[in-house]
């Protein structure tokens, strides 16, 4: 089975919630759909990997004519059960949704020229996923992300997580936006629950590579939480529980 019917699962259930939070902005928006698959380890997760090598000419072809901003495929490195993500991004939710269409509908097109008995079953390798959608609400970076992810998935008290995101632009953003600057990353990333699970925020970084990365956010953490900073505490006491997950970016566009 082709990645674009697998990437596809669980858009249909979340259709109905988008509609229930889709709402117009002035400014600028992106939006991120992510598909967080738990795939069979070892030598089996060479055929999703395949699945995406073939699939990534289209992809990018999705890209050039505008159905969507960017797309990307990430392999686990450290972290839970998440072994390989899917995603892809665009500047409304109405736009997401047309994007995820127009990925179905190029999936169909090619699976009808493939001939089955010779496609890699994706499916019986990655057989379960989460869906979530992110509205990206800070960060810095250029078109370069780096080839070593880090990505820190948080639980945070409903009531107060506009406090964070308040936090995040006037304590942390200056602090992750010098270590872009000065090379330490890549790039960093804040985004907000629109649909999905438990998890309610998400940092991203990327850098060079791994040693890099996590000496980086060593001192960004240093920075953040130093012992005279009320922000950082005070945030900590919001987005008090967290999940961390190290990955290669294998491809992106």
């Amino acid at each position: 089975m082709k990645i674009i019917k697998a990437l596809l699962a669980g858009v249909m259930l979340s259709a109905v919630s988008l509609a229930c939070v889709a709402q117009e902005e002035e400014e600028a928006e992106r939006y991120t759909y992510a598909t967080y698959y738990e795939c069979g380890g070892g030598g089996a997760l060479s055929i999703p990997d395949e699945v995406m090598a073939d699939d990534a000419e289209r992809l990018n072809g999705l890209v050039d004519d505008g159905s969507i901003e960017h797309w990307g495929w990430l392999g686990h490195h450290t972290g839970g059960n998440w072994q390989r993500v899917f995603y892809h991004q665009a500047d409304s939710l109405d736009a997401l949704l047309d994007g995820s269409d127009a990925i179905a509908d190029t999936g169909d097109d090619a699976d009808a020229d493939d001939d089955a008995d010779d496609a890699p079953d994706f499916g019986s390798v990655c057989n379960r996923h989460d869906d979530y959608i992110w509205q990206v609400e800070n960060g810095m970076g250029g078109e370069d992300r780096g080839a070593a992810g880090f990505s820190v998935y948080l639980i945070c008290d409903s009531s107060r997580e506009e406090r964070a995101d308040e936090i995040v632009d006037a304590h942390v953003a200056p602090i992750m936006n010098g270590l872009v600057e000065d090379g330490s990353l890549t790039s960093w990333g804040w985004s907000s629950h629109v649909v999905g699970g438990r998890f309610r925020r998400l940092q991203t970084m990327t850098a060079v590579d791994h040693k890099t990365m996590l000496a980086a956010r060593a001192e960004a953490i240093a920075a953040i939480y130093a012992d005279d900073s009320k922000m950082g505490a005070e945030f900590d006491d919001i987005c008090d529980a967290h999940v961390d997950y190290m990955w290669d970016v294998i491809s992106e566009m």
